[in-house]
């Protein structure tokens, strides 16, 4: 399931050039190699805080295996992006503000708005990284299936390989300007929800446990299973004390 989360972010940059690309286009930084190096990083620090978020979706999709929830945390995932895809995106700020994340939004902000106006290289970076903090229905949409992710290591894979997908598109807006007309970004970016609805569905499959190698296999299935698919009840191992 690793690969979906690069295919969603391939197809979900469209969203994220119609959101994000007038901070990509108003980078600063001065023209030739350090221009191009600034921008790949500032990039790559999206990418890192993804991942980051992704091992933080990881680690509470871990817990909730651990407490039995193997089997439905893939409906959970499913059920979670269908709810995303049904939530207007101006109702995310609002619901950041009910969480008591206001606070915390708006220090992130601030510290976007310092860095903003360095041209150096540590600073794009971690313009990069303060951005990828910042409200976004697409990325929530990313952690929704990053919970379903085998780990905290493979959830942080998901949510990096997301970011990946997203790369070169924003990458190449950066670099060129005015890549894509508007016309077309909102075109491309109705594509973006039918996505997230397939990816629910697949999520969905997935978490009945249907059976399907690969697409809806039985999950939780591994121990102690034999040849035939059934589980087998091997006997405690008793401990004498002489």
């Amino acid at each position: 399931m690793l690969w979906a989360g690069f295919l969603f972010g391939l197809l979900g940059s469209f969203h994220c050039v119609g959101m994000c690309g007038a901070i990509a286009l108003a980078l600063p930084g001065a023209s030739g190699p350090r221009y191009v190096a600034g921008r790949v990083l500032y990039n790559l620090g999206r990418v890192s805080t993804y991942a980051l978020l992704g091992a933080a979706a990881g680690a509470l999709g871990q817990g909730l295996r651990l407490a039995g929830w193997q089997q439905g945390l893939s409906l959970l995932s499913g059920g979670l992006i269908l709810l995303l895809v049904a939530t207007p995106e101006r109702w995310l700020g609002r619901a950041a503000g009910a969480l008591g994340l206001a606070a915390g939004l708006g220090r992130v902000k601030t510290q976007l708005a310092y860095y903003y106006q360095r041209p150096g290289l540590g600073a794009l970076y971690t313009t990069g990284l303060l951005n990828g903090l910042l409200p976004c229905g697409l990325v929530y949409l990313a952690l929704a299936g990053a919970l379903s992710a085998p780990g905290i290591g493979g959830a942080a894979a998901y949510m990096g390989l997301f970011g990946l997908g997203t790369l070169p598109l924003m990458l190449a807006l950066s670099l060129s300007g005015q890549l894509v007309p508007l016309a077309w970004r909102r075109r491309l970016r109705r594509a973006v929800p039918v996505t997230a609805l397939a990816l629910a569905g697949l999520f969905i499959l997935r978490g009945l446990g249907l059976g399907i190698p690969y697409v809806s296999p039985v999950l939780g299935a591994g121990l102690g299973a034999t040849t035939s698919g059934k589980h087998t009840h091997q006997p405690a191992t008793v401990h004498y004390c002489h």
